[in-house]
């Protein structure tokens, strides 16, 4: 695995964030060694979509949404003890669920929840269009930024489980080793790495809240393909 961190760039919002990190996956692409297969760009659901639009219209490569969600612990929902993506991965955080003191019934409970709003999520963002292919494309799985990493390894489970040839994790923000957290990834890009991180949010200036109409706007791109 190669990771390529840059430190030291704030963003003013997930537009400036994605046109700055199309610019280091561009690079990127162009150093490997060898023509890479057929590049896809897939963007985790919300703040993911925006960014991935960026990424994708420069590259010129088809643009899909992956369906994950994190699995929120009680009264923390921002904390992720685990993450469930299509078809059928799901990663754990065994020292959250096991420090906070968890139930077996409280965690089925939280797992049934997650996979109702991942079917929910995956009818309303794609609206009706079937996902594209992966098996045998070089993916670029693209984040607003990563926390605990458990959304972003289960994505990367997915993609591989789908058949993806190559997997390149692109966000623009993210903590110090967080390239360990991802799994079975062949490459990290991220141009901001923050020392004292306290979540993607402290690297914009705007971040405001995406919608599932943000979503099915920002995708009809893919329509174009």
């Amino acid at each position: 695995m190669t990771s390529h961190i840059f430190a030291g760039r704030a963003y003013r919002n997930r537009v400036h964030a994605g046109r700055i990190l199309a610019e280091h996956v561009e690079r990127h692409l162009s150093a490997l060694p060898a023509p890479a297969a057929e590049t896809s760009v897939i963007a985790l659901p919300c703040g993911g979509v925006p960014v991935a639009r960026q990424v994708a219209e420069h590259l010129d490569a088809p643009l899909d949404v992956l369906p994950v969600r994190t699995i929120g612990v009680p009264d923390q929902p921002e904390l992720a003890a685990g993450a469930i993506a299509y078809p059928g991965v799901m990663v754990t955080n065994d020292e959250i669920i096991g420090g906070l003191g968890i139930t077996p019934d409280e965690w089925d409970a939280l797992v049934r929840l997650t996979r109702a709003e991942l079917e929910r999520c995956t009818r309303v963002h794609r609206h009706g269009r079937a996902g594209i292919a992966v098996r045998d494309a070089h993916v670029v799985v693209v984040d607003d930024g990563v926390s605990t990493g458990a959304t972003m390894r289960a994505a990367v489970g997915a993609l591989r489980r789908l058949g993806a040839a190559q997997v390149t994790v692109a966000v623009p923000v993210g903590p110090p080793g967080m390239s360990e957290r991802f799994g079975d990834v062949d490459h990290v890009i991220c141009p901001t790495l923050l020392e004292s991180f306290r979540g993607a949010c402290a690297a914009y200036d705007e971040f405001e809240p995406i919608t599932d109409a943000d979503i099915r706007e920002l995708l009809s791109y893919a329509g174009t393909r």
